[in-house]
């Protein structure tokens, strides 16, 4: 659904003044957003998780391991579709504290796309280079909105969410390096508008959400705390947009309507969008191959 359409309905958990603010600038932080009785069943849900990954020595299509990771200390980067690893992850994406959210910026007809557990572990872990979303999985319009909820809260210390604000409205950048890998990352020299003084960063405490346009240009620093910034981020569209290109990250719900009725009307977008690699014949998670990009950047 387009943005002038999506106004049309009447919003049910932002007021007006955020909603604008969120199509002007790309992207929201609601503090303290999300009850303390969801965060204490997802707070008990990624506990079975830290304890289940425990087990495992490498990373997997689950499990996103952080360097240091062991038994007796569990270090997690990510844990892929957790609502597949655990029954109240999606039990919460589906309820109406987050997909009455999702209708305000989307529209009243939504669909669930794909979702992550960014655990960012404490003392060191990485963070994400310059990026937009969409060139990893696109869709027919730019209505998909990522949903971030710091279940712990996030402090500056930790490696906060950062914006460009407005960049939604600007061209969409290769996530190709120049050697034709795919990176999911601007290059520098794409990027020499953008100054520190320009950039904006979501921080608050538990239970604090932030909403991020498909197009916005973010990213994030490493956690430099003592603390893990657990980041839940699932990711909804409108019901009427519809991904023309294999998702990176699948799940059984990929594309379950959890709010309102299905489409039988597509919506289309015509500002183009790169394609990414034909994630059928793999998915190389984007932080190894920025890794990758670093280590052959240091060896010529």
């Amino acid at each position: 659904m387009l943005r002038d359409e999506i106004l049309k309905h009447p919003a049910r958990v932002l007021t007006e003044t955020q909603r604008a603010a969120f199509f002007a600038k790309g992207y929201l932080t609601l503090p303290n957003y999300v009850p303390e009785r969801w965060l204490a069943r997802l707070r008990a849900a990624l506990a079975e998780l830290m304890t289940r990954s425990r087990n495992v020595t490498q990373s997997d299509d689950t499990f996103i391991l952080e360097e240091g990771h062991s038994a007796a200390r569990p270090r997690l980067h990510r844990v892929t579709s957790p609502q597949d690893q655990h029954p109240t992850f999606w039990e919460f994406m589906c309820d109406p504290v987050m997909t009455d959210l999702a209708a305000d910026v989307v529209g009243p007809d939504v669909k669930f796309h794909h979702a992550k557990l960014n655990v960012k572990s404490e003392l060191g872990t990485r963070g994400f280079k310059w990026h937009q979303d969409i060139p990893a999985w696109p869709h027919t319009d730019y209505s998909p909105v990522s949903i971030g909820v710091y279940i712990e809260g996030c402090t500056l210390e930790q490696g906060p969410l950062a914006f460009a604000p407005g960049t939604h409205e600007g061209p969409l950048y290769s996530m190709y390096d120049r050697a034709g890998n795919f990176v999911v990352r601007i290059r520098d020299e794409d990027l020499t508008w953008l100054t520190d003084d320009q950039v904006e960063r979501a921080i608050g405490g538990p239970g604090t959400t932030v909403l991020l346009n498909c197009r916005t240009v973010h990213g994030s620093v490493e956690n430099r705390s003592d603390r893990a910034r657990p980041l839940l981020l699932p990711v909804y569209s409108s019901a009427d947009s519809f991904p023309y290109t294999p998702s990176p990250i699948v799940s059984p719900h990929l594309g379950d309507i959890v709010r309102g009725k299905p489409a039988r009307v597509a919506s289309f977008d015509p500002r183009p969008c790169e394609l990414p690699p034909d994630f059928r014949a793999g998915y190389h998670p984007p932080w190894n191959a920025q890794r990758d990009e670093e280590q052959r950047s240091a060896a010529k």
